[in-house]
Order: structure tokens, then sequence, then C-alpha cells
């Protein structure tokens, strides 16, 4: 299905103009006329029970929403149906890109590129078991040692061990029974007056 949906698509971008009975290049207002007149003439409510009708109809609802968007507009006359799709596959900012990587200027600069190089897949392992894992790897630098991962929770018990060490015992858990009421009375030798 996709095979048929890509010999479908088109590069002139003529054939939303002919459906609306246009020349490429219209203006707004001739697009909205000619939109109005046929959706008039092919709208279901006059046809009843004409299939024929109904698609035309669908067929120029969607030239109309096409043509009347700027972008997709845009997109449309310089890259027909191809361009459309390709901006639904991958934004309407990555046509440009898509086109002029897939032209054959650029299609031929990568070729040429892998034939002086070699190979990309030998020039990339390479790179990647010198430079990263092999004779070329950075080395730390003398008398600092490398780092390594601590787990939280031989981080926490260090750190007890070491405040333990020191004298101090650190808190762990909150009391069960505090209240506000329990925080005022514990500080009654503080006093809030002010003095007049």
């Amino acid at each position: 299905m996709a095979e048929q949906r890509q010999r479908a698509l088109s590069t002139s971008g003529e054939a939303l103009y002919k459906i609306l009975a246009l020349e490429k290049g219209a203006t707004h207002d001739e697009i909205k006329k000619s939109y109005r007149k046929l959706a008039l003439k092919y709208h279901p409510d006059k046809n009843p029970d004409n299939l024929e009708a109904a698609e035309k109809f669908k067929e120029i609802n969607n030239a109309h929403a096409t043509l009347t968007d700027l972008s997709k507009r845009n997109i449309y006359d310089k890259y027909g149906s191809l361009g459309l799709y390709v901006a639904e596959q991958f934004g309407e900012e990555n046509v440009n890109t898509y086109f002029m990587l897939s032209s054959w200027w650029a299609k031929g600069l990568f070729a040429v590129c892998g034939l002086l190089t070699g190979c990309y897949l030998c020039c990339c392992l390479c790179c990647c078991f010198n430079c990263c894992c092999g004779k070329c790897k950075p080395k730390a630098p003398e008398g600092e040692q490398q780092e390594f991962c601590v787990s939280p929770e031989d981080l926490e018990e260090q750190i007890k061990n070491d405040m333990e060490r020191d004298g101090e015992t650190p808190i762990v858990l909150q009391p069960t029974n505090v209240t506000e009421k329990t925080q005022l009375i514990g500080d009654s030798h503080r006093s809030y007056r002010t003095e007049s």
C-alpha cells in the first residue's frame, strides 16, 4: 500500500489547482471564489445519493484547505504532493532539508566522502575503540584517584559511621508525638514581649 501511495505522489504541484479549476499561481481571492462555486455545485445536500459528487466535494475541501494555508501552499507549489507527504512525516520546517539531502549532489557527496575515507563504519569503529576504550583513551592525572560511583545507601552508611566515630550521633527518626503545642511548651523560656 505504501508503494502505491508513493507512486500517486507528484512533484509538479498542479493537481489541487486543477480540482478547483484554476491555474497554478492563482490568488487567494480566486481560490476562495472557485471553492465556493464548486462547493455549492457538489455539496452532498444538493446531490443526495450521488457518491461521485460526495467524493468530488471531499477533494474540493482538501484542495481548498491546502491552498489557503500559506505554508502548505508554498510547500505544494515547490514540491507538489510529495512535499506535503514529507511535511506530514517530518514536519513542515524539515521539508527543504529532506529534499536537499535526497538530491543527486548530496548523495554523490556522501558517496565520494565514503570512498575517500575508506568506509564510514570502519572509521567510526576505529575511533571509538581507540579513543574511548583502547590505547588512546585519556588517562587520569597521576596522584588523583579515578572516580567511581557510590550507591546512596553506602554513602549514608559511611556518613553515619563518620559521625559516630567523631562522637556525634545522627538523628535518623522524627519524634512521633510532636505537635505545635509541644514545641511552644518546650520553648517556654523565650519571651515574645516587646518593650513599650
